[in-house]
């Protein structure tokens, strides 16, 4: 028999607990476990007033910000709606049934002004770490590093080109070209005139990187563990190599002055290859450089090498295969690279100059300053264990996969360098607290302990 509806009269009082309407095995459970905001008021003190009218619960915004960015709601209006509709939502946020949730506009008000003042989210993800290393998810003893390029909230028609960009006080300027500006009157190095730039986010880099059409762009830089794959800092940069590859520095140094956790070696693609980061990983901080290096003196043709050259520290030379000497003056050049030749003497007679140098009367070796941590990448490259870090390095790759795929932060909403670095830092948050609920979360049906009233 169909059944019906009846439309009866309802209930003046109804009995409802939000707990029990949460699962037991929902992921904000396990994101609730490990997150603790307890500090965050103390943290957040000295820039509020003591006297006024009390403002929306600074730990209520964060709360609802870790939401938006686990499940992927990119928009403030639409998590605002959300929260409202999601009974799992309102209890992770502390809010009761008949609880008002915040306007969408106050976000953008604490995220330009107190939350960045106050480095408030670098202060939320570094407590989520500081978690992790309770819960045991970090070894320390491998760190692997790399770099996603992230699209910018930026148009690519309007951009010009760099000698034609200008900003002048004629007209009020916008907070991204205000910090813009603010910081190049800060640094002290001297940049590249840019090929192009965006006049609604001039620190974006114009960038290809990816393949296909060029776009600005900012990258977000990852140090992770790979124990577990917990990341360990994040770094906002504009697309570009060489600021990548600072980044790694800043984060490494980073960690260990704030956690004293340094890693025996460190892992990455060619691009941290370079001489002067092999001589910093080598030479400054004793760490193994699981690193391709950057070499372009091997030659594909069939003729020597480098490698076939036997370098003898003692004496400052090389010895070709015939066991002859290679010398330098000692004399670097601009680019602080020393030149080993061997005598016109000893080439005209040998039997391998056809291999070694067909086209000149003698053999020339350039030797770089950090020529020794090169050489000493080149010896770990060799082993199993560099192996195993080629295989580590995939973990990267699979957090920027989460990050664009699931996280859906494949587009930035906030605009300048220091907006890029508000989104990161709160998606490298999420993606710790979804670690640690999906690696230390009890399996099956077994609920956490109850939300405290």
């Amino acid at each position: 028999m169909m059944g019906r509806q009846k439309a009866a009269q309802a209930p003046l009082f109804y009995a409802f607990n939000l707990e029990d309407h949460v699962p037991a095995n929902h992921l904000l459970r396990g994101i609730d476990r490990f997150l603790d905001l307890d500090g965050l008021h103390q943290h957040l003190s000295p820039h509020y007033r003591h006297t006024g009218r009390p403002s929306i619960d600074p730990a209520l915004l964060i709360r609802m910000l870790i939401v938006g960015y686990c499940f992927g709601i990119r928009s403030e209006r639409r998590l605002c709606d959300e929260v409202h509709l999601n009974l799992a939502y309102r209890w992770f946020c502390r809010l009761g049934l008949e609880d008002a949730v915040p306007d969408h506009s106050t976000f953008s008000k604490n995220r330009h002004g107190r939350f960045r003042d106050s480095d408030t989210l670098r202060f939320v993800f570094e407590q989520v770490l500081q978690r992790c290393l309770a819960e045991g998810l970090v070894g320390g003893e491998g760190f692997a590093t790399d770099a996603s390029v992230i699209k910018a909230d930026a148009n690519r028609q309007r951009g010009v080109p760099g000698a034609d960009a200008t900003f002048d006080g004629a007209s009020p300027l916008t907070r991204p070209v205000r910090e813009y500006l603010e910081a190049l009157e800060a640094s002290s190095e001297e940049r590249r005139v840019p090929k192009n730039v965006s006049i609604t986010d001039p620190a974006a880099q114009w960038t290809a990187a990816p393949g296909g059409p060029a776009f600005y762009a900012y990258s977000t830089n990852y140090l992770i563990d790979v124990k577990s794959g917990v990341i360990m800092d994040v770094e906002a940069t504009p697309a570009h190599r060489t600021d990548e590859v600072a980044a790694t520095r800043i984060m490494v140094e980073r960690v260990e002055d704030r956690f004293d956790i340094k890693p025996e070696r460190l892992i990455g693609d060619t691009a941290y290859g370079t001489s002067e980061m092999l001589g910093w990983m080598v030479e400054e901080k004793s760490i193994e450089p699981h690193v391709p290096v950057w070499d372009k003196s091997e030659r594909k043709d069939g003729s020597l090498g480098r490698s076939d050259f036997e370098w003898d520290e003692a004496a400052d030379e090389y010895r070709c295969p015939q066991g002859k000497a290679l010398r330098s003056t000692g004399k670097p050049t601009s680019d602080d690279t020393l030149i080993y030749r061997s005598s016109v003497a000893d080439c005209a007679g040998c039997p391998l100059k056809p291999r070694c140098c067909p086209n000149t009367t003698h053999r020339k070796i350039t030797r770089q300053r950090h020529e020794s941590a090169r050489d000493v990448a080149r010896r770990i490259a060799t082993t199993e264990r560099y192996a195993q870090s080629r295989r580590h390095r995939k973990k990267v790759e699979m957090l920027f996969a989460h990050l664009k795929r699931i996280l859906r932060l494949d587009r930035l909403r906030l605009r300048g360098l220091r907006g890029a670095r508000d989104e990161f830092l709160l998606a490298a948050t999420a993606q710790n607290l979804r670690r640690m609920a999906a690696w230390l979360m009890p399996k099956g049906g077994e609920a956490p302990q109850a939300l405290a009233a």
